[in-house]
């Protein structure tokens, strides 16, 4: 059985994600391919307002930290400017698809060649709870305190599904972190991400399914079934696009 062993690009500190929460997951997946692409000198993170920002104190790389939604814009002229660089966003849902759906949208249409990493655990889970474009019908939350009502607030938001519409994206898939599997799919959608965007085939974004113990109000263990009940058979994990395979 082989020894797991930490990621150099993790630093040797105490998490401050709430306990059971999955950015620390998702963040140990993105640093190790990173470190198995032999990126660790290359790479770097772009990070905006929300939960995603927590990961400047523990990632030992670069970063870029930008206002909230404006990722993808960022990414954008870093990339230009430095073709050779891996570069990739990491954002939440409310960063990406509210405040943020602009530029996300308009970078994938121009098939901007970075990687965007969305980790949607269906609320804004550092600013206090709030619905966001993802939150599930009859969800609540601080804003929604009855449950999310599609008469007054919409359908949570599909980005996999509305990015997968655009032209230009290359790669767009979705997985779910609250399994062994969905984990080890993610593990290899990220890398398969970072491989096109390194050999400049173009726009990739990843989901990444998380859960928010904390504005959930659940136990970790709770909210792992939460997700099985209710997000993952709205948002369905899966390739949308891989123009990369459809050409083989």
């Amino acid at each position: 059985m082989a020894e797991y062993m930490r990621s150099h690009m993790i630093a040797d500190a105490q998490s401050g994600y709430c306990p059971g929460c999955l950015h620390a997951l998702a963040t140990r997946l993105v640093s190790d391919v990173i470190e198995e692409l032999g990126q660790a000198d290359n790479s770097l993170n772009v990070i905006s307002v929300g939960c995603s920002a927590l990961n400047i104190l523990y990632w030992n790389g670069d970063f870029l930290s930008v206002a909230h939604g404006r990722a993808p814009a960022a990414a954008t002229g870093v990339k230009r400017t430095n073709p050779e660089r891996l570069v990739f966003a990491y954002q939440g849902d409310g960063d990406l698809a509210a405040i943020g759906l602009a530029e996300i949208m308009s970078a994938a249409n121009r098939g901007e060649n970075f990687t965007v990493i969305f980790a949607n655990n269906q609320t804004y889970g550092m600013t206090g709870g709030q619905m966001a474009p993802t939150t599930l019908l009859g969800q609540k939350t601080t804003t929604t305190v009855y449950g999310r009502d599609a008469e007054t607030t919409g359908y949570p938001m599909k980005m996999c599904e509305l990015i997968s519409t655009l032209e230009a994206p290359v790669f767009v898939a979705r997985y779910a972190l609250n399994s062994p599997k969905g984990i080890r799919d993610a593990r290899a959608g990220i890398k398969k991400a970072f491989e096109y965007q390194l050999a400049g085939k173009g726009f990739t974004f990843v989901e990444l399914l998380t859960n928010c113990p904390t504005n959930w109000k659940l136990s970790p263990l709770q909210t792992l079934e939460y997700m099985n009940t209710n997000t993952i058979p709205y948002f369905k994990p899966g390739v949308y696009k891989d123009k990369e395979a459809e050409n083989v």
